[in-house]
């Protein structure tokens, strides 16, 4: 039995929401009594979630594109009308990329990568940590990865932009230090989720080699980490990033 945090009258935005390690941390702050805005770029799919979970507690889906601020601004819009206000932000929402060597890869696809995973987190906290401000408390976890740290092979612009996310979350975290704000990161290593989907199982094998538990990472493992950060408990530790890679991290 997983430890509960108690989440009562907060709010709480996912982006990547509707699956995968977004889902499971949804579904594990609705446990703990927070009501929840499913930020997904796939909305029937959001709806999809937050229909099935209903019955677990307050829950919305959003369509949002993270990587267009506009449209961040909206999603932040049509949260506030629906709850009021923003206490945790959860920046889930990521893609893989291709796996290519650095000089075969593609400009456009590089530009995707780094605007979905790196200046999708920003947005969404440009968009939200103001209010956080005003009203003096939020949570921010930031997913990144041990590629962020490690660097793969085949992975430049997904190794970079969680690297990104890294640094971000450190600067974040300093600027908001006078608050009752926390900002950390997270780093798994490879998790059973659809982003696998998206790259070779020659990549999936060479992730999987590098950790010692000799496992991937389960969805429900990152969410029970991911609930502390998030939770009024974590009320000291601000721009730091929490491993979660079952061994493979050095520092």
């Amino acid at each position: 039995m997983a430890n509960q945090y108690d989440f009562t009258d907060r709010i709480a935005v996912v982006t990547g929401g509707a699956q995968g390690i977004g889902r499971a941390v949804v579904e594990r702050l609705l446990a703990g009594g927070a009501r929840v805005a499913i930020w997904d770029r796939d909305e029937p799919l959001a709806l999809e979630t937050a229909t099935s979970l209903s019955d677990n507690g307050a829950v919305v889906a959003v369509g949002v594109d993270v990587a267009d601020y506009e449209s961040v601004e909206a999603a932040c819009g049509k949260t506030l009308e629906a709850f009021g206000k923003i206490d945790i932000l959860v920046n889930s929402a990521g893609i893989a990329g291709d796996a290519k060597k650095l000089w075969d890869y593609e400009p456009q696809h590089w530009d995707d990568v780094l605007r979905i995973n790196l200046t999708g987190p920003f947005n969404c906290c440009k968009a939200v940590v103001p209010g956080m401000i005003e009203r003096n408390y939020g949570r921010i976890a930031n997913i990144a990865s041990i590629a962020g740290k490690e660097g793969n092979p085949n992975a430049a612009a997904y190794s970079a932009s969680k690297a990104g996310v890294i640094g971000m979350t450190k600067s974040l975290g300093k600027e908001t230090a006078d608050y009752d704000i926390a900002v950390n990161a997270i780093t798994p290593a490879v998790a059973k989720t659809r982003i696998l989907e998206q790259v070779s199982q020659e990549h999936i094998d060479y992730m999987l080699s590098k950790i010692p538990r000799g496992r991937l990472v389960l969805v429900e493992e990152i969410a029970n980490t991911i609930a502390f950060m998030v939770s009024d408990d974590c009320s000291f530790t601000t721009g730091f990033t929490f491993d979660i890679s079952g061994g493979r991290a050095t520092y």
